[in-house]
């Protein structure tokens, strides 16, 4: 399963429909579940994420000194990672970011780039990635 942590919620009906639009898409390819947390500073949000995250997850941490991959890259982690862990758990921090504990436990900090989102454009933009990856590994035609 692919599991999505979220810090805060959606305001926004269009990036609510964005959102929703990759979600079932993805959901042709493989199990994917989008959970939201209370918006609550980082202190608490890091003990919510990390009661969130089971002790064999594959945890991918989006923070803006992570690593950037390319979408090829990015799809071929993510075709290596469910051939050998059965859950991928992406997380996407509060407006103060993740917490320390939080980035020890990740075995991967990506970073999209060095740029400030909006959060829910974000988490709109990392489905479309995650959508996109699972078409590159199909060997299926999408935009580029």
């Amino acid at each position: 399963m692919i599991k999505v942590l979220c810090v805060g919620k959606i305001k926004e009906a269009y990036l609510e429909d964005l959102i929703l639009d990759y979600q079932k898409r993805i959901n042709k390819y493989h199990k994917l579940e989008i959970k939201e947390l209370k918006d609550e500073g980082i202190d608490k949000e890091e003990v919510s994420l990390l009661k969130n995250i089971k002790p064999t997850d594959y945890v991918i941490s989006l923070c803006i000194e992570g690593n950037t991959y390319s979408s090829l890259e990015l799809a071929s982690l993510i075709d290596s990672t469910l051939q050998t862990n059965s859950n991928i758990t992406f997380i996407i921090g509060g407006s103060d970011g993740l917490g320390e504990e939080v980035k020890k436990r990740s075995n991967l900090k990506l970073s999209f780039s060095s740029l400030t989102f909006p959060h829910g454009l974000f988490r709109g933009i990392l489905l479309e990635q995650i959508y996109r990856a699972f078409k590159i590994n199909n060997n299926e035609t999408y935009h580029k």
